[in-house]
């Protein structure tokens, strides 16, 4: 489970900015059982989903972002890249310093009952520091901090790391824990492993996850799981069948595409079933349910960590605040899965799904510099947890909303312009 992740000076980001799944004390009689996961080795209570708002280009797709490049780094940087090639950064632009500096990411997080603490700053051109701790448990211990090309590392616990640091295997664009992982050394392989089984996708688009989903109803037992889901839904789903689709042109493959199955009534009465073509006859509502269950299936099924840019994007409200919902609880969700997501929908604010420790915002000040905060960093006499926090971040109690204050004189701007163009 993720603990705490943390970046710096990555795109709107300039200053560094943490996003932390460790439950706070204040809450400690809200939504306890439901939305908390203790961890009895390290004495943690992790929260199971967190939820972002902020305004437009406020840095809440960013964080995700930042995320999920961590993540194709850890896994790709040794074997997707050539002594040289530019490492693909974004620093913060509207800082001429920051456009030099390194970059830095950070994540704390437990895998197979050990706390693992991994982390690297880099610039466009190479890996300035890596470093990797481990808590098998009570006490942390360093794996291996690197500055450059010079490496302290833990020869015994760390031991295959350190015959290719030594070896001069590890190129400067490329992560050690990337390297040693390809070389079996165990510590590497389950953070990897660990990041592997994240997944950051787009609720806008679902190409990236659309065609896994429907290949897997191929299945009858991963049908029967995505049919529960969607009678759930009540938009009149009976059945689903998967058509295979041979185009007239030899070289390309074939492909597979949803029909689902409905019921056909005559004086209110069922006397048959009609076939849809879920990508044709479908809203795009359906559509983005149908196609989001397969991560949310996945990672209710695996564990790990599932976060959604615009997850509310097509999606009903009471349909967000139901996935939500999985997640939180205890019965659909017993690998302990974490969703992490952003959404403009305020509704889930005056839900009750949520306590103030899993309510982030994004906001940006006057210098275009993002800021990450969360409802829980706010004094306990200025929000409470009975206050109605939906009405109070419209009204803009708790930033991260756009200020508007143009559109209050829109009215009389457009008149002006108008006069001025009949004086012409």
């Amino acid at each position: 489970m993720l603990l705490q992740f943390s970046i710096k000076n990555f795109r709107t980001f300039k200053d560094k900015a943490t996003l932390s799944l460790i439950a706070s004390n204040y809450d400690k009689d809200t939504r306890e059982y439901e939305n908390i996961v203790m961890n009895d080795s390290f004495g943690l209570r992790l929260l199971k989903s967190a939820v972002i708002y902020g305004a437009n280009a406020s840095g809440k797709s960013k964080l995700l972002d930042a995320f999920a490049f961590m993540r194709y780094f850890v896994i790709n940087s040794s074997k997707e890249s050539q002594k040289g090639e530019a490492i693909k950064i974004e620093p913060f632009k509207l800082d001429q310093s920051s456009k030099t500096e390194s970059t830095e990411f950070e994540v704390i997080f437990i895998h197979n009952q050990v706390l693992f603490r991994y982390g690297f700053e880099v610039t466009k051109e190479s890996i300035i520091s890596e470093w990797l701790f481990y808590k098998p448990k009570t006490k942390e211990v360093e794996l291996f901090y690197r500055e450059g090309n010079e490496y302290k590392i833990h020869n015994r616990n760390f031991s295959k790391g350190d015959t290719v640091a030594k070896e001069g295997l590890v190129r400067d664009n490329a992560l050690l824990i990337s390297v040693a992982a390809q070389f079996n050394e165990k510590s590497a392989i389950e953070v990897l492993e660990w990041f592997e089984k994240n997944r950051v996708i787009s609720g806008l688009y679902d190409a990236e996850y659309r065609d896994n989903t429907v290949n897997k109803i191929s299945d009858k037992s991963y049908k029967n799981r995505v049919l529960r889901f969607l009678k759930a839904a009540d938009i009149g789903i009976e059945d689903l069948e998967i058509l295979t689709i041979h185009s007239g042109q030899s070289k390309e493959s074939p492909f597979n595409t949803v029909l689902i199955i409905k019921n056909i009534y005559e004086d209110k009465i069922k006397i048959g079933t009609t076939p849809f073509f879920l990508s044709l006859d479908e809203s795009e509502g359906t559509r983005k349910y149908f196609y989001i269950l397969g991560p949310v299936i996945d990672a209710l099924e695996y564990g790990g960590i599932l976060m959604v840019d615009e997850l509310d994007s097509k999606l009903h409200p009471n349909l967000v605040c139901k996935i939500v919902s999985l997640f939180n609880s205890k019965e659909f969700n017993k690998k302990n899965a974490q969703l992490i997501f952003n959404t403009h929908d305020t509704n889930l604010l005056s839900s009750g799904l949520f306590r103030r420790d899993q309510i982030w915002f994004t906001n940006k000040n006057k210098y275009g510099e993002a800021q990450l905060y969360s409802l829980a960093d706010f004094k306990s006499d200025e929000v409470r947890k009975n206050d109605p926090f939906e009405d109070n971040y419209i009204k803009g109690k708790y930033g991260a909303v756009p200020f508007l204050g143009f559109f209050d004189n829109l009215k009389f701007l457009l008149t002006e312009n108008e006069n001025e163009r009949q004086k012409s």
